[in-house]
């Protein structure tokens, strides 16, 4: 190869080099496609940690971008992680702290994950933005911490089927923006608090399945029920409060307490759907009115009403075991009148 040859391959050998390495703008470009807030991804390694690295969460790699991990998601505008919802896991151990040092977190879930114990760490009370929570089907413990009334941009709250004990924090009904209260499924004990009274808009309590004692609070007839379920708890006297006629209610579940008072005089929303009163004391005759509803699920037995089935609408869709038990019920789909 001559001298002239040698250098336009030198040259071409340069230049094709060059092309290869990245200019610092490219440098700057390849940076940009990080969206994970450096403070985020430390607290993600830091609850990983806190969790005993399970295999559940093996996508959350060091020095890798967090807003690609499994169980959580980035906010499209701030690139800040706003969703932690870490579901049906393997998992033991306690909620970390340091969920706290997520302070973009809108929505925070630990859901069915049985080896989950302990309670609800207070520096949940960062977590201002924070409008749906669910720590459910697991087996946190103790008294439900009243420091949850701080999270006041809430809008569902579940802790249901968990081992909570104690009673029911009245601040609860301080949240302004609460809809939906899952509660059910617990060890509850005490009375459920007057303050219950407080809700302002209409909601969706559920209380079932505890052990939960005395009377409604009467100031529950200032609430407008989407759903009302207290059923499988120790609760007594009158319930007909919680009917109204211009409700929103679509489901009323008082099944399996001791309640006593007169059916017939309750006034049913029109657009109730599910109406289970079962196994109760309660007395007087069916309001003519559930012949008009939707109905999906209805259960009377096991109280002491009488009178003539109300016939017509979706009452006889339901079969005797709907309404037997009582102390003088006739019509279809019980023996005539």
């Amino acid at each position: 190869m001559d001298a002239s040859s040698a250098t336009r391959l030198s040259f071409l050998l340069t230049l094709l080099l060059l092309t290869f390495i990245p200019t610092p703008s490219s440098c700057r470009s390849l940076a940009t496609t990080v969206r994970c807030n450096k403070d985020d991804y430390n607290a993600l390694m830091e609850i990983k940690a806190a969790l005993g690295n399970p295999y559940h969460l093996a996508s959350w790699v060091a020095n890798t971008d967090c807003c690609d991990w499994y169980d959580v998601e980035c906010d499209s505008t701030t690139n800040r992680i706003d969703q932690l919802n870490i579901f049906q896991a393997n998992i033991t151990g306690q909620i970390p702290a340091a969920i706290g040092d997520l302070p973009y977190l809108n929505t925070l879930v630990f859901r069915h994950i049985t080896n989950l114990t302990g309670t609800i760490p207070s520096t949940i009370t960062n977590l201002k933005l924070l409008t749906m929570v669910r720590l459910s089907y697991t087996n946190l413990s103790g008294p439900i911490p009243s420091f949850l009334s701080e999270l006041t941009n809430l809008d569902y709250l579940d802790l249901s089927f968990n081992q909570f004990s104690g009673s029911i924090p009245s601040s609860l009904s301080s949240l302004p923006n609460l809809t939906v209260l899952h509660l059910d499924r617990n060890d509850l004990t005490g009375e459920i608090p007057e303050s219950f009274g407080n809700f302002q808009q209409s909601i969706s309590l559920y209380l079932s399945h505890n052990n939960l004692s005395g009377e409604i609070p009467k100031s529950l007839e200032a609430v407008d029920f989407v759903t009302i379920d207290v059923g499988r708890n120790k609760l007594e006297g009158d319930g007909s409060m919680l009917f109204k006629a211009n409700g929103s209610a679509e489901t009323i579940d008082l099944s399996r307490n001791q309640f006593m008072f007169n059916l017939s005089m309750v006034e049913i929303a029109s657009n109730l759907q599910y109406f289970d009163i079962s196994h109760n004391k309660i007395y007087g005759s069916i309001p003519e009115a559930i012949t008009g509803l939707n109905l999906q699920y209805l259960n009377v037995s096991y109280n002491r009403l009488c009178g003539e089935i109300p016939q017509g609408g979706r009452v006889q869709n339901f079969d005797s075991y709907s309404f037997f038990h009582n102390k003088c019920l006739c019509g279809s789909p019980l023996a005539a009148c």
